[in-house]
């Protein structure tokens, strides 16, 4: 288990910036804080950081917003993505009340199915991730004049391109909008 002073020392040894404090709303978008490398102790890392739970979606309302944003020490790893030397922190979100996990927060709700599934015996072990879904299109043109704007999109596999010629050959079948769900 990685201690908060361990992550202190490294974010000393490593030259660490910034340290970015990430959770998941309701709606399961990535939120987060960063903080300057230096305003990061051991006791903010133990503790937490107290924030306004109001801006969150769906979570509380602002005579009650007051959470514990609560770093998973476990769950530090280097942000590839940054241009300045950052830790990202996957945090849990913490009833500042009784010192509970929040029942609103979706690492929350996945901590309880773990526990509930050990606790049932029916298993040990919980797999959870998210499924993205996007769209990719072979051509997305838009306008953006004075007179008007709108867009076209394109794409080999849409429904609309059945009948359309193409090199090679159209084999001529497309699954319907919301087709490609079962049942």
């Amino acid at each position: 288990m990685t201690t908060a002073k361990d992550i202190v020392k490294k974010i000393k040894d490593e030259g660490i910036e910034w340290v970015d404090l990430r959770f998941t709303d309701p709606k399961g978008k990535w939120q987060h804080l960063q903080m300057h490398a230096g305003v990061m102790d051991e006791d903010a890392l133990e503790d937490g950081l107290m924030f306004d739970g109001s801006s969150i979606e769906g979570w509380k309302a602002i005579n009650e917003s007051d959470m514990i944003l609560k770093p998973d020490l476990d769950a530090v790893y280097p942000d590839p993505f940054s241009a300045t030397p950052m830790l990202a922190v996957c945090c849990d979100i913490v009833e500042p009340s009784d010192g509970q996990l929040y029942s609103r927060d979706p690492r929350s709700t996945a901590k309880r199915a773990e526990a509930y599934l050990k606790s049932t015996g029916i298993g040990d072990t919980v797999f959870v991730g998210p499924e993205p879904e996007f769209f990719m299109f072979d051509d997305v043109r838009f306008e953006d004049g004075y007179a008007g704007s709108g867009y076209a999109i394109d794409d080999i596999e849409l429904p609309t391109n059945t009948g359309k010629e193409y090199e090679g050959g159209n084999m001529g079948h497309r699954p319907r909008a919301k087709g490609g769900y079962f049942p």
